[in-house]
């Protein structure tokens, strides 16, 4: 992995707006993600999180404003592809993973190889391609069910999956849209210490409604409300702060 790639900031967000149909979903929005940092993002229901991570990830563009990871990537003038090549890796809520392949097979798969016809048939299992995916197999705790197919997977262990599936990759920065959503207590506590060993080496934008989670892991809060932000900040800033109590925190 290049970590040397973003110089300051690894995610400038300034001024963003998105509109849709004359509703803004994002209004003059502003954030900045540090690299190695740990962000969780909270807020209401039609508050912008998704939109914001759609633009982020080029799926949504948007009407004004800079988005740059690192200094030299202007992600609104990248495709999702170019912005997945430039390493932003990005996890939806409902896991999708290869069902009928081994969980050996769906890290494979997912490693950043030549796609093209040729070197695919005549590739063989290289030494540091199975290294890499024996170190993710380590960091997602699925080292003993590396040859069990994804399908017999628990909830918690696809979603682990999946991360893996990101994280052979090498992106620098990870979005993860409520990952722990659906999770026993145990899957969600394993998950949070996931999460907090991978800061450092990735920089981690979490989207979650489980305010527990939040606070097992939050390094720093930004809280949306209406598409702007509304405060940021520790967890205890936040959870004290009127504003988010009434908008959010006290529903």
């Amino acid at each position: 992995m290049n970590l040397d790639t973003p110089k300051g900031p690894v995610l400038y967000l300034s001024g963003v707006t998105v509109s849709f149909d004359g509703f803004r979903a994002l209004d003059t929005l502003s954030m900045i993600v540090e690299p190695g940092e740990l962000r969780c993002i909270i807020g209401p229901n039609g508050a912008g999180k998704t939109t914001l991570m759609d633009v982020i990830t080029g799926k949504t563009r948007a009407d004004s404003g800079d988005v740059f990871f690192g200094q030299d990537n202007d992600l609104s003038q990248l495709s999702e592809p170019e912005i997945v090549d430039a390493g932003i890796g990005r996890k939806f809520q409902k896991p999708t993973v290869f069902k009928n392949h081994t969980v050996f097979e769906n890290l494979e798969l997912a490693l950043k190889t030549d796609k093209r016809v040729l070197p695919t048939l005549r590739a063989r299992r290289s030494e540091a391609r199975q290294t890499r995916i024996g170190e993710v197999l380590d960091q997602i705790g699925l080292r003993a069910k590396a040859d069990l197919k994804a399908d017999l997977l628990s909830h918690g262990e696809k979603q682990w999956l999946e991360i893996g599936m990101l994280l052979v990759q090498d992106p620098l920065l990870l979005l993860l849209d409520e990952p722990v959503a659906g999770m026993t207590d145990e899957e969600t506590a394993r998950t949070g210490e996931l999460f907090k060993s991978l800061s450092g080496r990735h920089s981690l934008v979490v989207v979650e409604h489980d305010m527990r989670f939040v606070e097992s892991i939050a390094e720093k809060v930004t809280v949306l409300h209406e598409g702007r932000v509304l405060v940021e900040g520790s967890m205890d800033a936040v959870r004290d702060d009127p504003r988010v109590v009434e908008v959010y925190l006290g529903r």
